[in-house]
């Protein structure tokens, strides 16, 4: 019986199916390799075994059966004996070093100091842990496999982790750290061995690279292969150099690995330099390469079938970027006009949805995002045909400036190329997004929330019946399953760019999972501060917007400054009551706490997304703009003032994509600031910043037009350099 998953469920639309099997895991073998054990001066890895012991004593505490086949004895005894000789060596010795020494005796050197460690560390966790020495020639008595079993399940009943190692001080072979002979030959045959002697539900062999590549890691054209299907990747995969410390390499790992899996053993190659590559791999979560005996008959071309969703999006939209601004305006006239055709539908749909999240319980916030009420898909429609009428970015030309004589260069814009975005709750962003891409030319994927699966499929049915076949329906891809997105983000020589719409959560985890550039922000902490001459009937009006309006939303208001004199003032007690009749919920900073007895807020980090706010008094514009700084997250700050001059400084000292004197929070959307629509909301600092638009989908190409000039040490160029009027 499984444990479950340790340390709690993963919920990122990136966990794959094929990890599922790990729910029922409870005997573990990790193997861990010498590169892992030493670090690149031959010296133990302290940092390293001490993750693994940490790891090791979680999985012990939880019920897990934790079986170690640990490498690096020969290494550690090689380290101990240089450093002997060399304190022992005479000054001549020293001119001339001999540093060679036999693999047996580093063996025994290094076997105690290398035991010493594990048991030292591991008594500080409060875990016991034991030693088992085996040669290849002990599995050659019948009578070794029952003696070996009885032995490490008792230790396993006692929760005592068992360490194997080779015992290569009296093995045998003749050079036991490089004759691949016999039953095993190094310490990945003997984990995957032991693995089938000893019914192991899984194999992690822990590696100094983060898996299987499809040749050398550190060729940049190399991908990581994350499930090793034999007949695809077997004749396909070129390995590199040896370990740099150990007797094998990946080559070695990946026969080892293979050979268990043919037994029934599911093995993870994985990184043994991350902290936490065994906790991941028990949630679930696609790490590292994994071999399975099942593997050629699961839908094995899942990572091609990605890489080809994408592929087509992106011919696709080279084909849209060759219509002309006529043809690709009417493919959006033509979408508005059939989603007010099909309204009934996709209304039925979404109603579906909506029921199926309220019987399981779904928060009312997220109900209330997924919920396309009456006018909806006409307000819809009504932005399309606006971004249809916007001027045709594609092509647009930016600058033009004469380098030389008749040597013209040009800065104009262009797409992208191909966009992911994945978003939650919402169906409405589907359309948004799908008619931004249209209208800059890019190629697009997209993953909505399971919550919204209805509506998603009839809103993308309806978009891409109304793309022509010039361009191709593949335009815009809508991915069904959570496994495709941990191959779509690996695509980083195809996919240009991820955007995700959806809670801290989702953006935080899109990021640590992908190379390709991420846009978009994980927090909507926005703050409004009522300064000390603020209009209060105006302020009343602009906090109620930005907090009730639309509490869910990642611009609506979550904390409240104000200025420390209006404290006990008619305007700010009437606001309060307000508030409290609206029914939000009043928490404190430490001053407000104090001086209104409201409940003490935990953090001023907090985006409550609901209706609630946090409320503390400053002392003036610059408290409450270091204040917005410090706990802020660079969203949408607001101040309300009749103060030009405060209302100048907070405008250009507060560091966030949107900064508003005397309106709502609420105004910060691409819709509302003529943008058409918007794929999302970007609080970082590269390529747009603020409600992202059709401008933030496009990024610039440059072009230079001559008449046959040739740089040649620039000599004969005479630079002019000079600014032309744009055509």
């Amino acid at each position: 019986m499984g444990r479950g998953g340790i340390g709690g469920a993963v919920d990122l639309e990136t966990a794959d199916s094929t990890r599922a099997f790990v729910k029922d895991v409870k005997r573990i073998i990790i193997k861990v390799g010498t590169a892992v054990v030493t670090g690149q001066n031959g010296r133990l890895a302290m940092g390293r075994l001490g993750s693994l012991c940490e790891q090791v004593k979680q999985l012990n505490f939880q019920g897990y059966e934790v079986i170690l086949v640990t490498s690096g004895a020969v290494g550690v005894g090689r380290q101990r004996l240089q450093y002997r000789k060399l304190i022992h060596s005479s000054f001549a010795d020293l001119q001339n070093p001999q540093m060679d020494f036999d693999g047996k005796a580093c063996a025994a050197v290094g076997q105690s100091g290398l035991m010493a460690i594990y048991d030292t560390l591991f008594s500080q966790l409060d875990v016991t842990s034991s030693q088992l020495l085996v040669t290849d020639r002990d599995f050659k008595d019948p009578n070794f496999g029952d003696q070996l079993r009885e032995t490490v399940f008792s230790l396993l009943d006692l929760k005592v982790i068992p360490l194997f190692n080779e015992n290569d001080a009296i093995s045998t072979r003749r050079q036991p750290y490089e004759d691949p002979s016999g039953i095993f030959w190094d310490n990945d045959s003997l984990a995957a061995l032991l693995a089938a002697e000893l019914n192991a539900d899984l194999l992690i062999m822990l590696s100094d690279v983060e898996g299987l590549y499809s040749g050398p890691p550190s060729d940049p054209q190399s991908k990581i292969i994350h499930t090793y299907i034999n007949q695809k990747h077997g004749k396909l995969i070129s390995f590199g150099e040896k370990s740099r410390v150990g007797r094998g390499g990946m080559q070695a790992k990946v026969a080892a690995a293979a050979n268990a899996a043919t037994k029934g053993v599911p093995v993870v190659i994985a990184s043994g330099f991350a902290t936490d590559s065994i906790i991941k791999v028990l949630r679930g979560e696609k790490i590292g390469t994994l071999f399975h005996n099942e593997a050629n008959s699961w839908a094995c071309c899942k990572e091609v079938t990605a890489r080809e969703m994408a592929v087509a999006a992106r011919d696709c939209s080279r084909r849209l970027q060759k219509l002309s601004s006529e043809e690709r305006k009417k493919i959006l006239l033509d979408i508005a006009d059939a989603l007010e055709a099909n309204e009934g539908l996709i209304r039925s749909e979404n109603e579906a949805d909506v029921e199926a999240a309220q019987d399981a319980g779904y928060e009312k916030s997220l109900v209330a995002r997924m919920t396309l009420k009456p006018g909806k898909i006409t307000n819809l429609a009504r932005s399309i045909r606006a971004i249809a009428d916007m001027e045709d970015p594609i092509a647009h030309t930016l600058k033009r400036t004469e380098v030389a004589k008749d040597l013209v260069f040009e800065k104009t814009y262009c797409p992208l190329g191909v966009l992911l975005i994945i978003f939650e709750s919402r169906p409405d962003a589907l359309v948004q997004i799908a008619s931004l891409a249209i209208r800059s030319g890019n190629g697009l994927l997209l993953k909505g929330g399971k919550e919204a699966m209805r509506s998603n499929a009839i809103l993308h049915k309806v978009i891409t019946g109304a793309i022509p076949e010039a361009v191709g329906k593949k335009l815009i891809g809508l991915v069904t399953s959570k496994d495709e997105i941990a191959d779509l983000l690996m695509l980083d020589d195809v996919i240009d760019l991820v955007i995700p719409r959806g809670s801290k959560n989702l953006v935080s985890q899109i990021k640590a999972a992908t190379k390709i550039p991420v846009l978009g922000h994980s927090d909507g902490i926005c703050h409004v501060y009522i300064d000390k001459s603020a209009d209060m009937d105006m302020a009343k009006r602009i906090v109620l917007d930005a907090k009730v309006d639309y509490p869910a939303a990642c611009n609506a208001m979550e904390t409240l400054l104000v200025h420390k004199d209006l404290n006990k003032s008619e305007g700010l007690d009437d606001l309060l009551v307000e508030l409290e009749k609206e029914g939000v919920v009043i928490y404190g900073g430490p001053v407000a706490h104090d001086k209104l007895k409201v409940p003490k807020v935990d953090s001023f980090r907090h985006e409550y997304s609901s209706m609630a706010c946090t409320l503390e008094f400053v002392d003036d514009v610059q408290s409450a703009i270091d204040h917005i700084n410090r706990y802020g997250s660079a969203h949408t700050d607001c101040i309300i003032t009749t103060d030009e001059k405060a209302a100048e400084t907070f405008l250009q000292q507060v560091d966030s994509a949107a900064v508003f004197h005397n309106a709502s929070t609420r105004f910060c959307d691409g819709t509302r600031f003529g943008l058409g629509a918007e794929v999302g909301i970007s609080t970082g600092r590269i390529h747009a910043r603020g409600p992202v638009g059709v401008d933030g989908l496009l990024t610039t190409r440059c072009i230079l037009r001559g008449s046959g000039q040739v740089v040649n040490g620039d000599k004969g160029v005479v630079y002019t350099h000079k600014d032309l009027p744009l055509q």
